[in-house]
């Protein structure tokens, strides 16, 4: 039986340095994600569509002044809404389908799934692990902090979200496709022995090789999947509507098989897909990649 989706719209672009993702959720809409779920016979409710007001900022304390994290009270705000929404839906057996926005969000995303799962794994897909906090990040953008706080690295603000921290421990992450990496990241990922796949692993292993590892490793030791997908980690050649491009990424065959692997294995729980900037985008090609992995994650088959 096919589960309901609870499709969340997040219009928010205030985590990154470049200023467009906002954008993202109407382009992909306007794509065809709809349409196509629809035609795939799924039930989709788009119970949210999140943004700030301009005059909208929850109150903070002191210790904001001394922090180099930037948009913080915006980044905190719009992710304890989405927290909330993400909460409510699985407690009525939705699937959470998350449409970003940059990857701030993820921060609210994991935040809200870590009330009902006692071991949330993540697949992180993505050219960065954004593992950086306020003492290693070169640039003070959110978006590359997002994992690190689900994991209670950062400011108690964000770690404490919805009362659990960490929300997620590190034997229970996968990333893969990373290709640009900063010293501190690369120092957390050892240190933490989490489980990384590098370009360099797709390229020696191939992609089945590298998705049926992380499969068989994340669904042995947790209770539900939390997919993160930021389209970065597709090479800018076939997804240049991205604030953070990074050259030597996924093929477009590459993409689609981890989703459709990930579709098949059947232990994703949740999914978000992020960082599409139809700013920067080519006569809408991000946007309908978008559209295409998110069917092909649901089940849509060439033949």
């Amino acid at each position: 039986m096919k589960p309901k989706i609870a499709a969340i719209s997040v219009n928010f672009d205030l985590g990154a340095d470049r200023r467009g993702a906002s954008h993202g959720p109407n382009a992909i809409f306007e794509a065809g994600l709809l349409q196509s779920l629809h035609q795939m016979d799924y039930t989709v409710d788009h119970v949210a569509d999140l943004r700030l007001d301009n005059e909208t900022a929850v109150p903070l304390d002191a210790q904001v002044e001394t922090t180099n994290l930037k948009h913080f009270a915006e980044v905190i705000e719009i992710n304890t809404q989405l927290a909330e929404q993400i909460a409510k839906v699985v407690s009525q057996d939705y699937f959470p389908l998350i449409i970003g926005g940059d990857h701030s969000i993820a921060i609210g995303t994991i935040a809200g799934l870590s009330n009902h799962y006692k071991q949330l794994g993540v697949i992180w897909i993505d050219a960065h692990s954004d593992l950086n906090s306020a003492d290693t990040s070169p640039s003070g953008n959110i978006h590359g902090m997002s994992l690190a706080v689900s994991l209670g690295i950062g400011h108690p603000l964000l770690t404490n979200m919805k009362g659990i921290n960490p929300k997620v421990k590190p034997e229970n992450i996968v990333l893969i496709g990373a290709r640009s990496l900063d010293e501190g990241e690369k120092k957390l990922i050892r240190s933490l022995g989490i489980k990384c796949f590098t370009m360099y692993d797709i390229d020696r292993k191939g992609m089945a090789h590298v998705m049926q590892e992380a499969i068989d490793y994340i669904k042995l030791r947790t209770d539900g999947v939390h997919l993160s997908y930021d389209v970065d980690s597709v090479d800018p050649d076939e997804a240049p509507g991205t604030g953070t491009a990074v050259k030597g990424g996924l093929h477009f065959r590459e993409a689609h098989l981890a989703v459709e692997m990930l579709h098949e294995a059947g232990i994703v729980t949740s999914a978000e897909f992020v960082e599409v900037n139809p700013l920067l985008d080519d006569s809408n090609k991000t946007s309908e990649l978008a559209v295409s992995l998110i069917s092909s994650f649901f089940g849509d088959q060439i033949l």
